[in-house]
């Protein structure tokens, strides 16, 4: 498995797995190009045999450089189970971290318990603080949503600084 920044080809498969998965929220095809071509540097796809069948969508926040939120992950149910959501976090976070970002910010509904064990896991394994908070209740949305809630964790560690000399 590979795991490397999206292109804006790779849109009609994240827009596929996320279809596919029956739980996530489905936006516009039009949006998953949109994210592969100006969200690149703040995403990640993972390929095997150069087919996606994984991916993390996130974006650094404009009010807060320190931070990147996770907006979708998703893997293809052929790989469910083998690590990958994890693996996908762990690359994001280490092409981002150097670059400033100290937290990480996701929203998960309350019955999503696979994405609450994921971002628990992140945090335990980053040595990083978890903090779950509400951020949108239910009567917020216009259809049938249930409330988000906010997972924010960090701080992160900054990377060590290259051994080295003159």
């Amino acid at each position: 498995m590979e795991i490397d920044a999206p292109v804006v080809a790779d849109g009609p498969a994240l827009y596929r797995i996320t279809r596919d998965s029956g739980v996530l929220d489905v936006n516009s095809s039009y949006s998953y190009l949109l994210w592969c071509r100006d969200f690149a540097q703040t995403s990640a796809v993972a390929r095997v045999d150069g087919e996606v069948v994984g991916f993390v969508t996130g974006f650094v926040r404009p009010d807060a450089s320190d931070t990147i939120v996770v907006w979708q992950i998703a893997v293809d149910a052929s790989q469910r189970g083998g690590g990958v959501a994890g693996k996908l976090l762990s690359h994001l976070l280490d092409r981002v971290v150097p670059r400033g970002v100290r937290y990480l910010e996701t929203t998960i509904t309350p019955d999503n318990t696979a994405s609450i064990k994921l971002f628990s896991a992140l945090a335990r394994d980053r040595g990083a603080e978890l903090v779950r908070s509400e951020l949108f209740t239910a009567e917020l949305f216009p259809d049938a949503h249930l409330g988000e809630d906010l997972y924010r964790i960090g701080p992160f560690a900054a990377a060590p600084a290259a051994a080295g000399g003159a």
